[in-house]
């Protein structure tokens, strides 16, 4: 082994020091197993281009080196060139935790808002929703003990009734909406399987959920954004496609999850598609589970929205 001038200014070793030391013994503890498996490859022909590893300096300091690496097998040598990148990494690890800090920040932010969301939704449902279920058994009473009231009077206790009616479905949904605890309940698929029925009903529009995935495999933030997304782009299609139908999906493949809702409604042209509060909610809410948002659309074609991640390992 041969070691020039600036591989001993960087590890502070003299050559003899280099020499009697065994170059494993130079290199930082977490990173030997890796290293030798990248040397193995080496040695079997394949040559080894910007590989990182760590090694400790005499002085203690850890040092990153960035390798080109060739094995000359009729010679039996290894060519290696190496360079030193250890400011560099330094401020990438350092941007790194940054960004750790920040999404464990959101997470819990997000945590804090779905709780309140929750128990918000929880009081709707327990106090507004029964309160107007009061509202029409009175009405209902009303009707009953007024057997011969007028046409009018009869008319207008009668259409009470219906509004009592849908009101309480309205809170029902709305509570719904702020905070879905039935996913805690029932899961991630039955819950899209419900929303989308209700979506039918109240919009006339039919909407087909199609599930093949395992529900394990998403962790609870996952769920809820998953759920959050399927809203916003169903709330979108209400707003701007004109869709006759829609079809939501989500789906397991290559380790990867994906939710897809795909409408068949006017589209558009995707140079033209304008920051909506409802894109950069989705766009956000798939950011913070490390997913990735797609939208494809074509006028006359209708708009496919799809977030896929990683299913956690």
């Amino acid at each position: 082994m041969k070691a020039n001038q600036a591989v001993q200014a960087t590890l502070q070793y003299t050559e003899a020091e280099l020499l009697a030391i065994p170059v494993k013994e130079l290199i930082h503890p977490e990173d030997r197993d890796r290293t030798s498996v990248a040397r193995k490859e080496l040695l079997n022909g394949k040559t080894l281009t910007n590989f990182e590893n760590r090694y400790v300096a005499k002085n203690g300091n850890i040092i990153w080196l960035e390798w080109t690496s060739i094995y000359l097998p009729d010679k039996e040598v290894v060519f290696a060139i190496a360079k030193n990148v250890t400011e560099r990494k330094v401020r990438e690890i350092a941007i790194e935790k940054k960004i750790l800090k920040f999404k464990k920040l959101a997470t819990n932010f997000k945590k804090k808002i779905e709780k309140d969301r929750k128990y918000f939704a929880v009081e709707v449902q327990e106090e507004l929703a029964q309160l107007a279920a009061v509202v029409k058994m009175s009405i209902a009473a009303i009707n009953t003990a007024v057997p011969d009231a007028s046409g009018q009077l009869k008319q207008k206790i009668e259409h009470a009734f219906v509004v009592a009616g849908l009101l309480i479905n309205t809170i029902k949904r709305v509570s719904f909406n702020i905070g879905p605890y039935i996913l805690d309940d029932i899961g991630l698929e039955e819950t899209l399987r419900w929303f989308c029925k209700e979506f039918s009903l109240l919009h006339d529009i039919p909407c087909e959920f199609t599930g093949t995935f395992n529900e394990k495999n998403l962790t609870h933030e996952m769920k809820i954004d998953f759920l959050r997304i399927c809203q916003e782009a169903l709330s979108n299609v209400i707003r701007h496609s004109a869709a006759g139908g829609v079809q939501v999906s989500i789906r397991e493949k290559d380790n990867q999850i994906e939710l897809c809702i795909a409408d068949n409604g006017k589209g558009f042209i995707q140079e033209d598609l304008k920051k909506t509060m409802g894109l950069t909610i989705m766009e956000d809410l798939s950011t913070s589970i490390d997913g990735t948002l797609s939208i494809e659309s074509e006028p006359g074609k209708g708009t496919t929205i799809c977030i896929a991640v990683a299913t956690p390992q």
